[in-house]
């Protein structure tokens, strides 16, 4: 009928009206070993928390009868009887608040569960591309989500990256810059050209400038011997046209 040694015990108290912080221990002890040897001759198993309790009981009423030489730091005696007393006052505490949480229980237990958690559970998992596995999560489900994000991420770790560089040059610019060297100078050989941008990229924006000219009939070319070089010039009539686009 009781649920536990202190149970016995806090029943006794309030029973006889004792003051908990005074037990009158000689009487507590003869009233609990009673009650175990009633469950004994009853065949009633008694748990080993009981015997426990009664052979702490026995220990405090021998303290009891012999002089007591436990003092504190500040040389006051120890009661026998405190530490048994600190767990009854705990335990008396955590009882008192059982009735609370015993109702609280039946008011949640009288509630209707809310008949749409597993839909709204499938459209958050839908919508984030995640499998719905939040009703019985385990461990070995999380690793197998570790171990299908390590591979996600392994993949997306070997996918192609493209790099796109800006550079500085257009071919526009490197017309203007051309046909105002040809202004200057007359006639300007492409080995200059590329001395004055050496890179590769600037090399082929020179080039594609120098094909849209001849193109349009802005410039000729004049090759030299050994075809290692050749000259840059003007196109007959097209000084006015070359000066016009130079301005612009």
């Amino acid at each position: 009928m009781f649920e536990g040694p202190f149970d016995l015990l806090l029943f006794f108290i309030e029973r006889d009206e004792l003051d908990i912080h005074d037990i009158p221990i000689f009487q507590i002890t003869n009233e609990f070993v009673g009650y175990i040897r009633q469950l004994e001759q009853l065949n009633i198993e008694v748990a080993s928390d009981f015997i426990l309790t009664a052979a702490t009981l026995m220990r405090i009423k021998a303290k009891m009868l012999l002089p007591r030489t436990e003092k504190d730091e500040e040389g006051n005696e120890i009661d026998p009887r405190q530490e048994l007393v600190q767990h009854l006052l705990e335990y008396k505490r955590y009882k008192a608040v059982l009735g609370d949480l015993g109702q609280m229980e039946e008011t949640r237990l009288a509630q209707e569960n809310r008949g749409n958690v597993h839909e709204e559970l499938q459209q958050i998992a839908n919508a984030n591309h995640f499998e719905y596995e939040l009703q019985d999560l385990s461990l070995y489900k999380l690793m197998r989500v570790f171990d299908k994000v390590m591979h996600r991420f392994e993949e997306e770790q070997s996918r192609p990256k493209h790099t796109v560089l800006t550079y500085p040059y257009t071919i526009e610019d490197q017309r203007d810059y051309i046909l105002r060297t040809i202004e200057e100078r007359k006639q300007v050989a492409f080995s200059d050209i590329i001395q004055a941008f050496p890179d590769k990229i600037g090399m082929i924006f020179n080039f594609l400038a120098i094909l849209d000219m001849l193109q349009l009939n802005l410039i000729g070319i004049e090759v030299g011997e050994g075809f290692n070089d050749f000259t840059i010039i003007l196109a007959d009539g097209q000084a006015a046209q070359v000066t016009q686009l130079i301005l612009e």
